[in-house]
C-alpha cells in the first residue's frame, strides 16, 4: 500500500521552489560507515519520515542563511545523514559517507498566499505535500538520492522547515535529537550538548542481507493476492488536540477501579483512543482488533544504550483482542492488555523477535500492523516545541503524509509546548466522521 491518499484540494500549485542547494559538513570528514543492524533494516521499505514546524515572523533570507550555516556545522557530528545507502561486499546495507559525494539537498520556495493557520489546522491540507518533501518516497530510494531533504518555504506570516528522513537510518527520537542540535548550533552554540552515539554494533552485531525489491512500485505491488487489487479507502487525516485537563481526566477515569499498579498516562490514552476509534469503525462483537505500539528499546535493551544512540532502536509490540470484548468492558480491559505486552517486553523478548527477524527477514508492510489496528508512532516526550532555530519556538508541529494508514497514529507534545498530547489520526473517511462526532472521544474539548 503506499502512502494514504488523503484527499484532493483545489489550487494545487501555490508552492514555488525558487533555489536547491546541497548542504554538506563544514570539515572533511574522509570515509565512513556504518553498518544498519536488525532494528534498521525492516524500514527500508516504509517511506521517508517527514516533518514539518511552522514559524511566525522570522525574516526569510536571514532565516536560510542561519538554517543553511547551522545545517553545515551540526553534520558534522550526524554525518550518516549526509551519506547514501549502500552495500558492503556482502551485500549488507549500510551508510556509506565520502567528503565527494555527500550532502544534504535544502530547497528554498515561496507560498505567499498560504499562512501559518492553514497548515496547522486539524484537517491535513493537501498543500503539505508540497511544503514536505520526499512525499511517496521509500526508503529504499536512499541508494541514489540524499538520507535527508530539507524544504524552507516563505509563507504569508511566517516560514515552514519541511524536513524528510530516510526512516531505514534513524527513529523518532534520533530525529529529534538531530533536530533539536541543529537548533542549538543556529541558536549560537559553536557545539552540540548531546553528541550522537553511532556505534550501532553495540546494540547488535548481526549482519544480515535482505533481498531488496527492484523498487518501490515493485514492493507495493507484490501485495495483492491472487493478482486482485483492492481501490484504495479513502482516507483522512486529522489533528485531536487533547489539553492537560482532557488527558488526567482520560487518565483518572481509566485509572477509577483499579486496586493493582496504576495505568500511565500512554496506555491510558492508548486505550482510550483503541476503544474510540473501534467504536468509531462499527466493528462487529466477533471482528478482531490489533493495538500496536513502536517502542523505543534503548532502555530495554542489554546492555542499555545511551538515549543519544543515533539509528532506530524501536520495535513494534502488538495485542489483539475482539472489539466486542473491547467494547463491552471497562476501559481497564484493554489498558490491563496495554500494560502486560509493554512490560514483558525486555531484553530477552527484544533478543527473540529479532534472533526471529534474522532468521527469515521480512520487509515491513503497513499490513503487518494487523487486523483493525490503532498503531502508535511518536511521542510526546519529544520536545518538538523547544525546536527554536533563534526565531522563536514553532506555532505548530506535525507528520507529513507518509507512512499513513488507516489507524495509524502520532502522538505529539501538546501544541506549543504544554503538558497536553496533540493526536494525528489517519482513518477512512466514514469512521472519522463519527469519530468526530463522539463526545465520549472528544473528552469535551
Amino acid at each position: 500500500m503506499a502512502p494514504a491518499e488523503l484527499g484532493k484540494e483545489e489550487g494545487v500549485d501555490k508552492v514555488k521552489v525558487i533555489n536547491k542547494t546541497n548542504v554538506v559538513p563544514n570539515k572533511q570528514l574522509g570515509k565512513k560507515e556504518c553498518h544498519l543492524v536488525t532494528f534498521d533494516l525492516p524500514y527500508v521499505t516504509f517511506y521517508y519520515n517527514q516533518k514539518l514546524l511552522l514559524y511566525k515572523g522570522a525574516d526569510f533570507e536571514d532565516a536560510v542563511a542561519k538554517l543553511k550555516e547551522g545545517l553545515g556545522v551540526v553534520l558534522e557530528e550526524f554525518y550518516p545523514l549526509a551519506g547514501k545507502l549502500g552495500k558492503d561486499e556482502e551485500g549488507v546495507l549500510r551508510v556509506e559517507y565520502e567528503d565527494e559525494n555527500a550532502g544534504v539537498e535544502v530547497a528554498e520556495a515561496v507560498a505567499e498566499d498560504v499562512d501559518i493557520a492553514e497548515l496547522a489546522k486539524e484537517d491535513a491540507s493537501s498543500i503539505l505535500q508540497q511544503i514536505i518533501p520526499c512525499t511517496n518516497v521509500m526508503n529504499l530510494e536512499g541508494l541514489h538520492r540524499p538520507l535527508l531533504a530539507v524544504q524552507i518555504t516563505k509563507l504569508k506570516d511566517g516560514l515552514a522547515i519541511g524536513c524528510a528522513f530516510n526512516h531505514a537510518i534513524l527513529d523518532g527520537n534520533s530525529t529529534w535529537h538531530f533536530m533539536s542540535s541543529w537548533a542549538e548550533i543556529c541558536r549560537g552554540s559553536t557545539t552540540i550538548s548531546v553528541p550522537p552515539f553511532h556505534d550501532r554494533a553495540k546494540a547488535r552485531n548481526t549482519r544480515v542481507k535482505l533481498d531488496l525489491p527492484e523498487s518501490a512500485e515493485a514492493h507495493e505491488k507484490s501485495i495483492e493476492s491472487n493478482g486482485e487489487a483492492k481501490p484504495a479507502p479513502r482516507l483522512r487525516e486529522k489533528i485531536f488536540r487533547f489539553s492537560e485537563t482532557a488527558v488526567s481526566k482520560i487518565k483518572s477515569e481509566v485509572n477509577s477501579n483499579i486496586t493493582t499498579k496504576t495505568f500511565t498516562t500512554f496506555q491510558s490514552l492508548g486505550v482510550h483512543l483503541w476503544r474510540c476509534v473501534s467504536r468509531a469503525r462499527q466493528l462487529k462483537n466477533e471482528d478482531y482488533t490489533v493495538f500496536a505500539v513502536f517502542m523505543d528499546c534503548r532502555k530495554r535493551v542489554d546492555p542499555p544504550m545511551p538515549n543519544s544512540y543515533f539509528g532506530n532502536l524501536i520495535q513494534a509490540v502488538f495485542t489483539v483482542t475482539a472489539a466486542g470484548l473491547l467494547l463491552a468492558n471497562p476501559p481497564e480491559f484493554g489498558a490491563t492488555m496495554l500494560q502486560n505486552v509493554i512490560e514483558s517486553h525486555d531484553a530477552k523478548a527484544i533478543n527473540k523477535r529479532s534472533e526471529d527477524w534474522e532468521s527469515a527477514p521480512k520487509l515491513f508492510r503497513y499490513s503487518d500492523a494487523g487486523i483493525n489496528p490503532v498503531a502508535i508512532g511518536s511521542s510526546p516526550r519529544f520536545r518538538v516545541y523547544d525546536v527554536d532555530f533563534g526565531f522563536g519556538k514553532p506555532e505548530a508541529v506535525r507528520s507529513g503524509s507518509n507512512n499513513k494508514f488507516d489507524g495509524m497514529v502520532y502522538l505529539y507534545q501538546g501544541l506549543g509546548g504544554g503538558k497536553g498530547i496533540d493526536v494525528e489520526i489517519t482513518l477512512e473517511a466514514e469512521a472519522m466522521e463519527r469519530l468526530e462526532k463522539d463526545k465520549a472521544f472528544l473528552m469535551e474539548v
